[in-house]
């Protein structure tokens, strides 16, 4: 008995209709444009019971007497069954939903809508809902897996995705459908199926074919085709017994195959052509209900009736179903199965599922499909004869998804299983979201948001600039059709693809410019598009299809031209820099493999990275690239990895943030739109089931802190190390924007240096503390002078005498160096002035490298021992001795020359300004006060109180610190060209200390056991000496005698100055006087160390016995240096 099939019925107003069986199969529900839900007894009911469910119905689902339907208020309602009474609302969306479906066993619906949303309620209870954010446009389609483990999902973003229900992930995504904007305008509305019972394989209409891919491995297992469709197909329906599939096509074709041979057993026309957009199968019988775009309703009966399908296969269908599509089971498929397998029909329908009496057709399509292989007419006759049924395919699908048609691994050809090349990452602008969208993001960046509206209404861009002062919010017509925009605090740059007749237009809205012309437009040559854009200071860039990168002036002026290596995927700009990712060649197997370029665009023009490897977490893309505000380049790719720029190791990337840590889910991403140093922030957007935001509602920007990916992080040490090296890495742009003549704020900088010395000590404390001494040299090698007096304190504080010996000499050794580096830098000055103009620009640059190695010394532990340094150290009397030639320059008023036994500080009289770190701001405060100022981490200490008892003038000369000088001097003396008088000082200064500490070292060492330290010949002369220097200035303080008590030994004659000096070394002035005075600073270091034991670990960073007079800083030094 042949299918039969009855006239249809008038159901509803024409627009999209839905059908749907009860349970039991007795009646046929239908819903409409109308607001309609029709309950039909069969297709003859003349008088259909209506329920009116709103203003307009989309979708409806039947089960366990629940009526759910889709309606134009963007509510998903349930109604009770038959009686049609209002039950409530499941869900809600803002716009309508375009899909709702109910798991196998009735307990959820999900509903798509177009809003990009797919939710999943529980009908019991509605409170229970998962979202599903990641489509990019309407969601078009849903289908539940019979086992309730997944859900498909198919979007007018060209994708379907499968989505896990319980953790709400995006398990896998093909990019099948044509992107479209909204549900009307889309081709097929792409209604997908999962097979009934084992939820095997998932049957999606794709153009005119049908594709099942397989659950778990989610590859594509065959396609379903037939030539009697010539139209895209609009929806697929399973047979409840999972062996036959319905597909409806939008020119009113209705098509039944049976889905184990691949055979078509049924095929339909509409009587009308009308669009085929509702299939429903009668849950006992073969039936199948349709509806059209038109509203009316038909039936079609008796399915297959005409070729009965083999009963033995059958059998085997449901006996081992699973099995049929695995790939390794070639010999099942040509033993059990032949039947199916040797007809002629299986073979020729495989790949192209001609008409059963049309196998040339088949032939001869194949041939047109592949017409670039010679082979492929044979191999396809073989595959045809063969069990090769499911390799073939495979095949096919490589076919349709545009790659060539691989042979199959028979014995014919060897079969390639080496890495895939990835597909190339198409360019995109920074900030943007996808461009088919009708409300989009063009770029939203530190300035400002510009958004593009692209529907029927109008064709508009909206400017929004974060701070109006720049300039006021401004709409602008978008009649070229721009896809690309930067913006900047000085200009608007779009950029629009070539249409037929048009090129492809640069646009640029100087809004900044002085005179009334503020608009420029440039044609790009025949055939070339622009593909990225971006703004800087004074300057604009396009990179196009050409391979070029076009450099224009703000003004509209062309400047430079260069080729690129590759094509170009994004580049940014930020004040004279640009930068510009391209494809360096072909990635493989999912990685992508780019290179990038950074050039400045200044004065000097010249290229900083020359096209070097960019590094990209494996089988990732690029998101986005930028700059810092403070102008530091930074990328961030698919996986969340944020790097920067790290230019104090030779321009290397260095990952300085995870935002995959700060997501709660794994569909849930963060769109960055800005990056700031200083504070450290990380300006983004959490999207929730999606990679970037809408632009309804207006996103809230959050902020994330960066972490650097060190080693155990969660100790204190890794903690601190981490700490320590993001803000040296942070505070790398001080450097560079400085050299490049940028005003630096000198209280962030000093800010910064004091933090990493702080950390650094603190590690020291920790290290001391495991007896770990080696590393707190390592440590002290990173420190800046003062703070390694400081850790020499601590160390003998702590009773290690042996590190404190060894920090002494690298103290000196420091010192030393400064020197050097100044003296060279001094000398240059001096014949800058001599010599001809001509030389003085190189004399310029030769003053920077010194500079720079001191920096790297210490903050890289680059430090290398010079002879220079030893023969300081070896030959403390020549250096003492040696006439010096800038000692002319020195006035009583402004030499100090610290009477230091150690090391001189490198704050006495000047900061040390080759460090980014020095105490500019507040010189007067004691450089010890790294230790003082930690109150965060003191349990005892407050800063103010430290401070208020360093300014009680005690009797200890402390020699850290440092003397009154003018702010301004001070940080002139880093950035501006200096007088020789004020550095000749410096150095004669420094070189002397050198002598006086080197030598001292050596002498201290035989006593140290003892805990004795010998004075210096300044010092013996200054006792027997006060007395004159105070009769002559009865009023100077401690501090001003030793000035004037230096400049008075300046003046004696150097042999007279080595009597003093051996007198020191020999030791024999005061013997008595020095042991008494050393009782006092032990009974002192005899309290601290008790303390040092009793503290926890954390407050022996800034311990401080309970205060008698006077501040820890003076005991410290009491101790540390002999009290005079």
């Amino acid at each position: 008995m042949p299918s039969a099939r009855k006239p249809m019925r008038y159901g509803h107003t024409e627009g999209h209709t839905e059908v749907c069986f009860d349970d039991t199969g007795s009646c046929i529900v239908t819903c409409g444009s109308d607001g309609d839900v029709r309950i039909w007894e069969n297709l003859d009911d003349d008088d259909p019971k209506s329920i009116n469910v709103g203003e307009k119905a989309y979708s409806c689902a039947l089960k366990n007497g629940r009526l759910i339907t889709a309606v134009s208020n963007n509510t998903v309602q349930i109604h009770t069954f038959p009686e049609g009474a209002p039950d409530g609302i499941l869900t809600r969306f803002t716009m309508n939903a375009n899909h709702v479906v109910f798991n196998s066993d009735g307990t959820k619906i999900a509903a798509g809508s177009s809003d990009f949303m797919v939710k999943v309620v529980e009908v019991t209870d509605s409170s229970k809902q998962k979202t599903f954010r990641g489509h990019d446009a309407p969601v078009l389609s849903l289908s539940f897996d019979p086992r309730d483990v997944y859900l498909a999902s198919s979007s007018c973003d060209g994708s379907v995705r499968v989505w896990k229900i319980a953790d709400q992930t995006c398990t896998t995504s093909w990019p099948l459908l044509q992107k479209c904007n909204d549900v009307i305008n889309a081709k097929s509305i792409c209604r997908l199926g999962w097979q009934p019972g084992s939820g095997k394989l998932l049957a999606i209409p794709v153009d005119k074919v049908v594709k099942l891919y397989r659950r778990e491995s989610w590859d594509s297992q065959f396609n379903l085709s037939d030539t009697f469709i010539t139209q895209p197909l609009n929806v697929v329906a399973w047979s409840p017994c999972g062996q036959y599939l319905a597909a409806g096509s939008v020119d009113g074709g209705v098509v039944v195959w049976n889905v184990e041979t691949q055979e078509c057993i049924e095929r339909m026309k509409h009587e009308k052509n009308y669009s085929i957009c509702g299939l429903a199968w009668h849950p006992k019988y073969r039936q199948i209900a349709y509806t059209d775009t038109e509203g009316n309703l038909g039936l079609l009966e008796n399915i297959g009736d005409g070729k009965k399908p083999n009963d033995k296969v059958a059998s085997t269908v449901t006996k081992d179903y699973d099995d049929l599509f695995d790939g390794d089971d070639d010999d099942y498929l040509k033993g059990e199965m032949i039947e199916p397998q040797s007809s002629p029909k299986a073979g020729a329908n495989d790949d192209d599922g001609g008409d059963d009496d049309l196998v040339p057709t088949s032939g001869h399509l194949r041939m047109a499909m592949i017409d670039d292989d010679d082979n492929s007419v044979d191999i396809g006759m073989i595959k045809a004869n063969s069990s090769l049924r499911e390799r073939e395919d495979d095949d096919d699908d490589d076919q349709t998804s545009g790659f060539p048609a691989l042979p199959p691994p028979s014995t014919q050809q060897p079969f390639y299983d080496g890495p895939k090349p990835t597909p190339k990452q198409k360019p995109f602008q920074s900030g943007s979201t996808p461009a088919h969208l009708m409300h989009r993001f063009m770029v939203w960046n530190s300035v400002g948001i510009i958004r593009c509206y692209n529907d029927e209404q109008d064709n508009a861009i909206d400017v929004e600039f974060h701070d109006t002062s720049v300039h006021h919010a401004t709409h602008l017509p978008n009649s070229l059709n721009h896809t690309m925009a930067d913006l900047s605090t000085e200009a608007i740059l779009l950029a629009c693809e070539s249409a037929e007749e048009l090129a492809s237009k640069l646009h640029c809205i100087h809004f900044s410019s002085w005179d009334a012309n503020k608009e420029w437009t440039v044609d790009m040559p025949k055939d070339e598009d622009i593909e990225a854009v971006c703004l800087g200071q004074g300057w604009a860039a396009c990179a196009t299809s050409a391979l070029l990168v076009r450099v224009f002036t703000v003004g509209g002026v062309q400047k430079e031209i260069f080729s690129l290596p590759g094509p170009v995927v994004s580049m940014a700009g930020h004040g004279e820099q640009l930068m510009i990712m391209y494809h360096r060649g072909t990635g493989f197997d999912g990685d992508q493999c780019l290179g990038v370029q950074l050039m400045e665009l200044g004065k000097k023009k010249k290229q900083i990275l020359h096209g070097e490897p960019l590094s990209l977490t494996k089988k990732s893309y690029l998101t986005w690239v930028g700059f810092s505000a403070e102008g530091t380049p930074c990328y961030v790719d698919s996986e969340g990895i944020v790097r920067m720029l790290n230019r104090g190791l030779g321009n290397t990337w260095i990952p300085v943030c995870n935002t995959r840590e700060h997501c709660k889910g794994k569909s849930d991403h963060y769109w960055v739109v800005g990056i700031h140093e200083n504070p450290q922030q990380l300006r983004c957007i959490p999207c929730k089931g999606a990679r970037f935001p809408p632009t309804l509602p207006r996103p809230a920007v959050a902020i994330l802190s960066f972490k650097l990916p060190y080693c155990q992080v969660t100790t204190e040490k890794g903690q601190m190390e981490e700490q320590y090296w993001r803000s040296v890495v942070f505070h790398n742009h001080v450097d560079y924007l400085s050299k490049n003549g940028y005003e630096i704020d000198e209280n962030t900088k000093n800010q910064s240096v004091k933090e990493q010395q702080e950390l650094l000590m603190k590690l020291f404390a920790l290290s001391c503390k495991l007896e770990r001494e080696f590393r707190c040299v390592e440590l002290a090698d990173l420190m800046t002078q003062n703070v390694v007096n400081l850790a020499i304190k601590y160390a003998s504080r702590s009773r290690r005498l042996n590190l404190a010996q060894r920090l002494s000499e690298m103290a000196v050794e420091k010192a030393s160096e400064l020197a050097m580096a100044m003296e060279d830098e001094e000398e240059e000055e001096d014949f800058r002035k001599h010599l001809s103009a001509g030389y003085s620009n190189s004399a310029t640059e030769w003053r920077r490298p010194p500079v720079r190695n001191v920096q790297q010394n210490q903050e890289m532990e680059d430090a290398e021992e010079t002879d220079a340094y030893e023969e300081v150290e070896e030959t403390p009397e020549v250096q003492n001795q040696r006439p010096n030639p800038f000692s002319k320059g020195a006035t009583s008023a402004e030499v100090t020359t610290p009477k230091s036994v150690l090391i001189a500080s490198s704050s006495q009289g000047r900061v040390n300004p080759f460090k980014v770190s020095s105490n500019k701001k507040d010189p007067v405060v004691p450089s010890a006060n790294v230790l003082d100022t930690m109150s965060k981490y003191s349990k005892k200490t407050s800063l103010s109180s430290s401070r208020a008892v360093n300014k009680q003038n005690p009797p200890v000369i402390k020699p850290l610190i440092p003397k009154p000088k003018s702010k301004q001097a001070l940080a002139a003396s880093f950035f501006q060209v200096r007088t020789p008088n004020s550095s000749e000082k410096t150095v004669e200064e420094r070189e002397e200390k050198a002598g006086n500490e080197s030598h001292e070292v050596k002498a201290t060492a035989p006593e140290n056991t003892e805990n004795k330290r010998p004075k210096t010949g300044f010092q013996m002369w200054l006792e027997e000496n006060r007395a004159n220097i105070l009769m002559d200035n009865p009023d100077l303080n401690e501090a001003e005698v030793i000035k004037e008590g230096m400049s008075r030994f300046r003046m004696l004659s150097s042999e007279d100055r080595m009597v003093w000096t051996e007198k020191a070394k020999g030791g024999t002035v005061n013997d008595l006087t020095e042991d008494k005075k050393r009782k006092h600073p032990t009974a002192d270091e005899d309290e601290a160390k008790k303390n040092h034991e009793q503290k926890s670990e954390d407050s022996s960073l800034s311990k401080k016995p309970k205060p008698l007079d006077q501040s820890t800083n003076v005991r410290l030094s009491a101790f540390a240096f002999k009290q005079s």
